[in-house]
């Protein structure tokens, strides 16, 4: 029951995910924390994390990590199979359709359409994983113990040496673990004494 679970959430994921890997994070978010319950908030922004470090569409990392936590090795095929595939009637359907049909104007009109809500969903995902981030409850609450300075901050360290300074993205990854790191260090030496 547990498999046809995992891939009948990761297939409705798969069917509905358009825009990428960033616009699947909510529908993913709403089948594996709300309605399954199978991780809560912090371990999903960790999943983000990973889904996004690991080689490979977010998606599809995601459905692996989860259908192994839930399942083994046979959850991770299951949920991955059940990602993948209406990527893949989709995409066949659509080449077919497009080659045969890409003058019509209906058809860029639906494409069109599609594009805003794209952004949306990618900036749901964004604001999700912010929220997750810089509030210890994970959600926007401005109580001065909620509230996950240390996260802001390499956020907008991140953020100016990304657009400013055009840094490489892996050397800000790598750099604010380090400091991470020194943080945590620092903070379990001064427990100590």
């Amino acid at each position: 029951m547990t498999l046809l679970k995992l891939f009948l959430s990761f297939l409705q994921i798969g069917a509905f995910s358009f825009g990428g890997g960033y616009a699947a994070m909510p529908l993913i978010q709403s089948q594996v924390v709300d309605l399954h319950n199978w991780l809560t908030v912090g371990e999903f922004t960790d999943l983000v994390t990973i889904a996004e470090m690991t080689p490979g569409p977010i998606a599809v990392n995601a459905a692996t990590f989860v259908g192994t936590r839930i399942a083994g090795l046979p959850g991770a095929l299951i949920a991955t199979a059940g990602c993948i595939l209406p990527s893949c009637i989709f995409v066949t359907t659509l080449a077919f359709i497009y080659m045969r049909y890409r003058k019509l104007s209906l058809l860029q009109g639906i494409l069109g359409s599609l594009r805003p809500a794209v952004v949306a969903m990618i900036a749901n995902a964004g604001l999700t994983i912010l929220i997750s981030a810089f509030f210890v409850s994970g959600t926007a609450s401005f109580v001065l113990s909620n509230i996950q300075f240390r996260y802001i901050a390499y956020f907008a360290a991140a953020m100016v040496l990304l657009r400013k300074v055009k840094m490489n993205p892996i050397k800000v990854m790598v750099l604010c673990g380090v400091f991470e790191v020194v943080w945590s260090v620092g903070a379990e030496l001064l427990a100590r004494l």
